[in-house]
């Protein structure tokens, strides 16, 4: 195991690489906490849950909703949670996003924490402190930045991963490497999906190198005025293609990075476009989709990085190096 410790706009975090489940104990008093996960990590893995107050939610972005938040707060009520508790998420990102945004809320504010089950909770939505909920089919359009106290890993939770969520943690793992880390970006190119799957050693290292990547860009940036936009690379199409036509996030993601990739080429000059898409494929992930345009646009005309006409767009210079560019939603809307 090893401990990390940062302090993000003023917000103590600390990261337990490498841990194990039982050491929830000596962060969170059992009889002042509450863990909140979904159905099928609870189904798989009932027995850790044992001597701990629980809610199980239905699983799925589908219930990342107002309607679930206001479930959850009642039976915190219920248990008769009070500020001296703790909320500790265990699950994928859609249970992170819950967690986080109700220990922002309830009673003004809760201690919590995460453990991430999902490749992708590992490497990205458990970081950096973004919990929100989405309205329709517009992502995340209500939210709050809050750091969680801790984020334990514990990669036992990956042996019962359905193939698709390791897929669907690869987009943001080639995210990653794209826009910060060409050698990154090259490790993964001689390796593969099955290669990962295997040597835990390995999948443990790149799981650590990511959110070690992710965690230098909120350190520099916390609140996204500047670099931290970056991470959204891929995501502004994504997000409004994910909920319209439930794809993963992942999924969603791929489809918005090669279209990006290929902006990047006529807006930057940059030349391996054929080398990100290449690798999304490497990794199973879908990359060119057919979806309806005018109803694609009137949704990502509503994300959260638009200033009136425009959108700040995240395009790639080369490998490893990203920009980001405000662009007219007018010139968006006539290169998509």
């Amino acid at each position: 195991m090893q401990k990390r410790s940062f302090t993000i706009n003023g917000e103590s975090v600390t990261y337990y690489f490498a841990g194990c489940f039982s050491m929830l104990r000596t962060l969170a008093d059992p009889a002042k906490t509450v863990l909140i996960t979904d159905e099928n990590v609870f189904r798989h893995h009932e027995k850790r849950f044992k001597g701990w107050n629980c809610i199980v939610l239905k699983a799925g972005e589908a219930y990342k909703t107002q309607e679930t938040v206001n479930s959850i707060i009642e039976q915190l009520v219920e248990l008769e949670t009070d500020r001296s508790f703790t909320l500790v998420g265990i699950g994928g990102g859609v249970i992170t996003d819950l967690t986080g945004y109700v220990a922002s809320v309830y009673m003004r504010g809760l201690r919590f924490g995460f453990i991430p089950t999902t490749l992708l909770a590992l490497v990205d939505a458990s970081i950096g402190g973004k919990n929100g909920i989405d309205v329709g089919v517009y992502k995340n359009l209500v939210g709050i930045i809050r750091q969680p106290d801790f984020l334990l890993h514990d990669l036992i939770f990956l042996n019962t991963l359905p193939d698709a969520e390791w897929v669907n943690g690869f987009a943001e793992i080639i995210k990653h490497a794209a826009i910060k880390d060409a050698a990154l970006f090259r490790e993964l190119e001689a390796n593969n999906l099955t290669y990962y799957r295997k040597k835990k050693k390995e999948a443990c290292r790149l799981i650590e190198r990511n959110v070690l990547l992710k965690t230098r860009v909120v350190l520099n940036d916390p609140t996204e005025k500047g670099d931290r936009k970056l991470l959204n690379f891929g995501h502004t199409l994504g997000h409004a293609l994910e909920n319209q036509y439930e794809l993963s996030h992942g999924e969603a993601i791929s489809i918005g990075m090669t279209y990006a990739s290929r902006l990047s080429a006529s807006l930057t000059g940059f030349r391996q476009a054929d080398r990100v898409i290449a690798l999304l494929d490497r990794y199973e992930l879908p990359t060119y989709a057919e979806y309806d345009k005018e109803r694609v646009f009137s949704v990502l005309k509503m994300d959260k990085k638009k200033s009136r006409d425009q959108i700040y767009f995240v395009l790639l210079e080369k490998l490893g190096k990203a920009v980001y560019r405000p662009l007219s939603f007018d010139h968006l809307y006539e290169t998509l």
